[in-house]
């Protein structure tokens, strides 16, 4: 069986959770759901990053350990993640033992493989950004003589102290080429072209361990230091699926890690090399999407614009959430968050299409036939049309969610119900029962009932609640959309003439502006 493996980024403790995490948290779902429907033997791994300064320092100005901070923080994702339908595989945490014994063995891959020595730091880092800068770096981007990180604009601190360092520099050349080589590694194309004008630009040497603050994996051998909180975070796509026991795990590399752009660098180019180095496998592609605003403005504590996701949910079912995150902005840009146009998008594309798609197609089958499908007459124009869209669809979502290109998906999908919606006005059911064509009215009632089945199993990796309750409605049986396989439901025609529907019942009641 056909393996895929899909991550997100773990999570920084020292914060709560909030619309980004779940935006990427949300995407890494649908596709493993996809890929699941498709057959494949799908492996979804999410979870936090619990060592480094600035989760240290968060623990000490609330006067705990930072295994009690720690311990707190994944509490809330654990009791989030359920409720928006998030179907991870494994939820991983740096502070366990499995994760310990990877990263450890991993620096001593990288040792062995003579891509670590001891040296003397002397330069700047930002803690909330867990960034090392020169000064030519902090002189070149304007930020010297305020002493501020270029990506965070919040203050740098002078470090000196022993260290051990990562021979980055050596594989520039060797990463240039990969990425010139291999142009869907790292997207989108913006994003590329960023890691490739940096990594053009020189790399250095990165000092890989600390010896300032203790909260983090010891240097094997040399315990007095921290290993660099980035070495330690990275690997821990490796831990989840078996290393270091199994030396080159069998489900590596991963096929996707889907990140936010504002750890691109780390993924792009420090994760590659270290793999290069301790000669693992690439993950076969680095996918990193924009950030969110809200109504407009960035969100921030201070606004009180942050829209945590418990706030959220108690406005709006998870489906929904899902649902307008994905389809709002092309992922990989910059998006706006904004109550009304969630409105806008759920009442125009859910309630208004699918919504009354469904409604008035089982209410038509109920009031003319009982429910029941009947004989299906001679097909038509119309009949192949719908049918040859509707296959059409199912082919371009596959392709659309290799590429994340989920509004694209979605939008497919969206272009089908409207097709179903016309078919209903073109073929008027209702005239049809008046003339009493009974082959031909149910001819229609059959095709609009078969393309909202395929309809429904496309949108299941998107709305898994809402699309169990469209398909019981339609199958007359709880639907369990997890266990749902394009192998047995893809194909036109898997219902048959004397099944009976249920009578429709409103899954997306419209939302007042």
């Amino acid at each position: 069986m056909q393996q895929y493996y899909v991550t997100t980024p773990i999570y920084y403790v020292n914060d709560e959770p909030h619309l980004g995490h779940i935006y990427t948290t949300i995407a890494a779902d649908v596709l493993a759901r996809h890929q699941r429907l498709s057959g494949k033997d799908t492996f979804f791994l999410t979870g936090v990053d619990e060592h480094g300064q600035k989760v240290q320092q968060a623990a000490e100005t609330r006067d705990i350990e930072p295994i009690a901070l720690a311990n707190q923080v994944v509490a809330r994702y654990e009791s989030l993640w359920p409720e928006l339908s998030i179907s991870h595989d494994d939820f991983i945490r740096t502070s366990s033992d499995r994760h310990h014994k990877a990263v450890q063995a991993m620096w001593r891959r990288l040792e062995n493989a003579g891509a670590i020595y001891k040296g003397f730091y002397e330069d700047w880092y930002c803690v909330p950004c867990e960034t090392y800068w020169t000064e030519t770096q902090l002189k070149d981007a304007e930020c010297w003589e305020a002493h501020q990180c270029p990506d965070c604009k919040r203050d740098v601190e002078k470090v000196q102290e022993e260290t051990y360092f990562f021979r980055l520099s050596a594989y520039q050349d060797r990463l240039l080429a990969y990425i010139k080589e291999n142009p869907d590694f790292i997207a989108p194309e913006s994003r590329r072209n960023e890691v490739v004008s940096f990594v053009e630009g020189g790399l250095r040497d990165l000092s890989v361990s600390r010896t300032t603050f203790s909260w983090g994996v010891p240097v094997p051998g040399d315990e007095k230091h921290v290993v660099y909180v980035w070495i330690d975070a990275l690997t821990n796509y490796l831990t989840a699926v078996g290393y270091p026991e199994q030396e080159n795990p069998e489900r590596w590399p991963a096929d996707l890690h889907l990140i936010g752009k504002d750890i691109l660098r780390f993924h792009a180019v420090y994760w590659p090399c270290m793999l290069m180095a301790a000669e693992l496998p690439l993950p076969k592609r680095i996918f990193a999407h924009g950030w969110w605003t809200v109504e407009g403005e960035k969100m921030s504590k201070s606004k009180g614009n942050a829209l945590r996701p418990a706030d959220l949910l108690n406005q709006y079912d998870a489906d929904v959430l899902r649902y307008f995150l994905l389809r709002e902005v092309p992922f990989g840009a910059d998006g706006d968050f904004s109550f009304d146009a969630l409105k806008v998008r759920y009442n125009s594309e859910l309630a208004n299409d699918v919504g009354n798609l469904l409604n008035r197609s089982l209410a038509m089958l109920k009031k003319y036939n009982g429910s029941v499908l009947g004989e299906v007459g001679e097909e038509q124009a119309a009949d192949r049309a719908l049918i040859a869209d509707v296959e059409g669809m199912q082919r371009d979502v596959d392709e659309l969610l290799e590429r994340q290109a989920f509004h694209l998906a979605l939008e497919r999908i969206s272009s089908v119900v409207k097709h179903g919606n016309r078919y209903v006005e073109d073929n008027a059911p209702w005239a049809l029962a008046k003339t009493e064509d009974t082959a031909r009215l149910n001819t229609v009632l059959y095709h609009l009932v078969e393309s909202l089945r395929l309809i429904a199993v496309q949108l299941s990796p998107f709305m898994p609640e809402k699309i169990a309750l469209m398909l019981s409605q339609i199958m007359n049986k709880d639907v369990d959309v997890n266990t749902l396989r394009l192998s047995d439901e893809a194909g036109w025609g898997q219902l048959q003439v004397g099944h009976q529907c249920q009578a429709p019942s409103p899954i997306f009641p419209r939302l007042d502006q």
